[in-house]
């Protein structure tokens, strides 16, 4: 296999399998998320209400990450996944029930609203589970050598189908309403569960089969904050993640502020993810190993500045840029963060590893969307979204000073290790 050959990993079968269920996973996920909150907001007319979404998910998925991670590390990866994405086929087929005619008809605003709380909450618990399993598998299908390039390929689809899923969503809204954009999300979801089964069962790589489990988390705890690429990289996005929130309060900005309707609704939830995508696809091309640290703050320096625009706009067009181009410093940030967690973490520990990522980065979202919904209610949306975008520079700022080891993180050196292994 050529060196810095920008397809290696899209040439195994079972990569392009995981690639394509993925997709529509990914692709059903967002878009349900999008309608959700669609609809809470149109139900409430109130931010605090979005701000409950993120709280009902985060919840479950906090307190179940690091069990969640040792789980992973125990059991065998292909059939944990398709035993994830039969549960959220149930979510999926509830949240298809609630937006029936009949029982939006006969059922409460506040049964309707609760109701879609709790199918919310189980779906941090399940998200708990999705993020260690779909990242301890990638390393069992592809070798080592190519883990960078997986890594991108993997993080490109996910981008691809969070591009496509809210614009689709926002369209689909319109043209079928909220009822019937679900049930195509059910869909979506049993044929991602169809084609799991063509990836082959993977061994357990933990010799530690059995191990106490409060002995797993201690170790996997230990292991990250010993290891500081990645425990900066972590708080990093964490920080960015969490006051940068200000996607949770698009609903709010397409229906008051700038009056476009689902359809612009979709075309500003696309946009960031659209930026992201191409940033994606061009690091296939053009690593971005050399001088990661620097690299990783400035992205995420930019995407603070972005944040701050989009807050101050009143105008379509440039808050559709501005959200592009947060989307490419999101991009080149998730990049280097999923290349420093394939490189430095040992496959009996990539559960674990990736539960205290899906802490520190994946429930972030959800503590954003919670953080974005709370300061919107005590300063107003605009004051809100301009002040998570301030606290993500003066992040920056503060790590770039006090972490100058940091600064200077390279990984080609790593690279170069995995080529020889």
């Amino acid at each position: 296999m050529q060196k810095n050959d920008p397809y290696a990993a899209l040439r195994f079968k079972e990569f392009n399998i995981f690639l394509l269920m993925r997709f529509a996973l990914v692709f059903a996920w967002t878009m349900q998320f999008i309608v959700i909150e669609w609809q809470v907001y149109s139900i409430t007319k109130d931010p605090w209400s979005l701000g409950m979404i993120g709280l009902m998910e985060i919840i479950p998925a906090l307190s179940m990450a690091l069990f969640a991670g040792h789980i992973v590390d125990q059991k065998e990866k292909r059939n944990l996944l398709a035993l994830c994405i039969a549960a959220f086929s149930l979510i999926s087929l509830g949240l298809f029930i609630l937006t029936w005619p009949k029982v939006v008809a006969d059922w409460s605003t506040k049964t309707v609203l609760y109701g879609i709380y709790a199918l919310v909450f189980f779906g941090g618990f399940l998200r708990s589970f999705f993020g260690p399993t779909i990242f301890s598998l990638i390393a069992l299908i592809v070798p080592k050598k190519i883990y960078p390039n997986a890594a991108t390929w993997s993080s490109s689809t996910w981008q691809m189908a969070s591009v496509l899923g809210p614009a689709f969503a926002g369209f689909s809204i319109r043209w079928f309403g909220v009822h019937w954009t679900l049930c195509c999300v059910f869909a979506l979801v049993l044929f991602s569960l169809s084609i799991v089964f063509l990836i082959q069962k993977k061994p357990i790589l933990n010799p530690k089969i059995g191990e106490p489990v409060m002995q797993s988390l201690v170790e996997g705890i230990r292991f990250v904050y010993n290891t500081k690429a990645i425990l900066g990289a972590l708080t990093l996005d964490m920080i960015a993640v969490l006051f940068g929130g200000a996607i949770a309060l698009l609903p709010v900005f397409a229906q008051d502020i700038l009056n476009v309707g689902p359809e612009g609704f979709g075309v500003l939830r696309a946009a960031p993810a659209i930026g992201a995508f191409l940033t994606m696809l061009i690091t296939a091309y053009i690593p971005i190993s050399k001088n990661a640290g620097l690299k990783l703050l400035a992205a995420i320096f930019g995407f603070g500045v972005c944040i701050i625009i989009f807050g101050l706009s009143s105008i379509f067009w440039v808050s559709v840029i501005a959200l592009f181009f947060s989307g490419v410093t999101d991009g080149v940030s998730m990049v280097i963060r999923q290349t420093i967690l394939q490189l430095k973490t040992p496959d009996n520990m990539r559960g674990r590893v990736a539960s205290v990522n899906s802490m520190f980065v994946g429930s972030s979202n959800e503590l954003g969307a919670f953080e974005s919904g709370l300061t919107a209610k005590l300063m107003g949306t605009v004051t809100a979204v301009v002040f998570g975008g301030t606290m993500t520079l003066i992040t920056v700022i503060t790590t770039g000073l006090a972490l100058p080891s940091f600064r200077k993180l390279d990984l080609r050196e790593d690279i170069k290790a995995h080529e020889n292994a």
